[in-house]
């Protein structure tokens, strides 16, 4: 009887752990299937990152909101780009999608962009942040996207502006 009893627990333990391995592999050919389909091919800029994580532009419009000059916060956000540095690439403005933007530099100048890539999509990973940019240097960044010297005379205040200083960049290729 104890033979029978034992005999019956080893081919149950058997069978039991035959279906959960073809369980397993069927959940990785799904796996597989979905980061196929998904499967982006980005030039990288900076920093080795990946775009795992990253929140949307409309997302992090909402943590900058909340945010007040002097915040600051690590995170990797995907935005589409709406200028960037025409003197060296050196800068470049994304847009959040709520009719505001958000001013990215490079971590140390360690890094530039091209010149040519507007309306492009990017992954970002850095710091975020609130400040107040001053009329002067308003004004040279108004130089370097080729403004025109009228709209340049009419920057006459500081103003409170979404910040990012990245340290990796992925370009979307398409």
């Amino acid at each position: 009887m104890k033979r029978i009893l034992l005999l019956l627990m080893l081919v149950t333990f058997v069978f039991s752990c035959k279906n959960e391995n073809k369980q397993t592999e069927e959940n990785i050919d799904i796996a597989q299937d979905i980061s196929n389909e998904k499967a982006i091919s980005y030039s990288s800029f900076g920093k080795e990152i990946n775009d795992a994580d990253a929140l949307s532009a409309k997302r992090m419009a909402t943590h900058f909101e909340s945010m007040t000059i002097g915040d600051s916060i690590d995170t990797k956000m995907i935005a589409k780009v709406d200028e960037v540095c025409q003197a060296k690439g050196c800068w470049m403005k994304v847009d959040l999608e709520n009719g505001e933007q958000v001013m990215v530099k490079f971590k140390d100048y360690g890094f530039f962009m091209p010149k040519d890539i507007s309306g492009k999509e990017v992954v970002l990973n850095g710091k975020a942040f609130v400040n107040e940019v001053p009329v002067d240097e308003q004004r040279h960044y108004a130089e370097d996207a080729g403004k025109s010297a009228e709209e340049i005379a009419k920057i006459t205040e500081p103003k409170k502006t979404f910040s990012f200083v990245a340290d990796g960049v992925l370009l979307k290729e398409e």
